[in-house]
This record gives C-alpha cells, structure tokens and sequence, in this order.
C-alpha cells in the first residue's frame, strides 16, 4: 500500500513544479490544432448510434409477424375435410384472408357448411365474439346491385338481420383490384357491435367475408380489424 501511495502522488508533485516554472518563463504552451473537440467526438458518437438504431429497428413490411395467411378451399360439404380432394389447401386455395397471432380456427362442421355455407372461421380467445369468416353460395355468376347484394346475405344470417334492423349506419362502397374484380365493402355501425363485410364472385360462386367485433373491442382493435377486412381476396 505505502509502494502506491508514494507512486501516486509523484507526478502530482512533478506538475506542480512544471507549472511553477511554466508561470516563470512565460504563458504555457497551446495544445496542438490537430486535436479533435469534444463536441465533435459527442456528436459523432450520437450520430452512429442513432443510425445503428434506426437501421436495426426497423420492421419488415413485405412479410408482417403477427398475422399468418389462411387458405380457404370453398370446397362442397361432399368433400369436407379432404373427402375426394386435395389436401394441400393452398395448392388448391380459391380465397385467402389474414389471421391475427393468437387466434384460433373454429372448426366448421359438414352439416353446416352444407346449410348457410360457412368455409372457414377464426376467434379470438381472449373474446370470441371478435371473430372473421368466410361463407359461400355456389351459383353465382356475376354480382347482384349492392344492396341486393347485402339483404341475400342477410336472409341466410339471423345474427346479420339483427345487425341491420339495429342498425346506426350501413355504408357500402364498391372497388375493383389490380386485376378488375369487383368487390363489395360493407360497414354496419350496430348497437353495441360492428362489422365488416367485403363480398365478390369468382369460379361461379359468391364468397362473403365477414369481420365483427362487440363495440369495446372495435373500438381497442379497429386498425386490427379493418387489416383482416381488406386482406380477403381470391385467387386463382
């Protein structure tokens, strides 16, 4: 310890002479110009650091995380779960849509898909009654007037009469994709739930997509829902 002490404290004696004979001779030396500033050096390292972050944080847009793409096959209740056909669903996919990470499949059953034509459905498990899915209706060439439209959906859907009945608003909008298909979008403002509907025909069939979710939770996970409502498109 006494070996350490004595090595420390003699350069501080040696500077104060230094300084004693620098104040005796004349002004001290200036530091070289070559010498960076301190706040150059800070502003540098912030500089890096920022694009370090930036670059490193940034998302990828072509392929988001939380969601995964479903493969919907429409196919008749005959061949319901693979009876008499392909099973492997996105070789043989008609529609796709959107699925948030966490939900689940509800598993549809023959008898129903053979009556309201009910394809394929998903939940969320936190509160079920958010939930998307898909019906179709064999037989339809092109699309009916979109109010039409809308009031043959609802005749086969008990729940979605309800909805209109109730109703504070209904908007409905037409568009067409990158390849001229037509589709119908569908917002029903109901009391106390919400839905989405976007509805087209394709392979002589009419699909309808539908996303509903009680008023609370539309309005917590509305960006969520109008993801999976404008996600819906066929294929093929």
């Amino acid at each position: 310890m006494a070996t350490s002490i004595a090595t420390t404290a003699t350069p501080v004696l040696s500077r104060s002479l230094y300084r004693s004979s620098a104040v005796a001779a004349g002004p001290a030396p200036k530091p070289p110009p070559h010498l960076p500033k301190p706040q150059i050096l800070t502003t540098l390292t912030a500089t890096f650091a920022a694009t370090t972050i930036l670059s490193a944080g940034l998302p990828s847009l072509a392929e988001p995380s939380n969601y995964s793409l479903y493969y919907g096959t429409a196919a008749s209740a005959a061949n319901y779960g693979g009876y008499g056909g392909n099973s492997d669903k996105k070789a043989s996919a008609e529609y796709v849509y959107d699925v948030p990470e966490g939900w689940k499949e509800r598993l549809v059953s023959k008898v129903e898909k053979g009556t309201n034509g009910t394809d394929s459905e998903f939940f969320n498990p936190k509160k079920k009654t958010e939930k998307e899915y898909l019906t179709f209706l064999s037989g339809f060439r092109q699309l009916a007037p979109r109010d039409a439209v809308l009031d043959n959906l609802a005749l086969s859907d008990v729940d979605l009469q309800d909805l209109i009945a109730t109703a504070e608003g209904v908007r409905s909008e037409e568009k067409k994709d990158e390849n001229g298909q037509v589709y119908y979008e569908y917002e029903i403002d109901g009391v106390g739930k919400h839905s989405l509907i976007k509805v087209t025909c394709a392979r002589n069939k009419l699909y309808a997509h539908f996303v509903s979710a009680p008023a609370a939770e539309w309005n917590r996970d509305q960006d969520t829902l109008r993801h999976l409502h404008e996600s819906f498109k066929t294929v093929g």
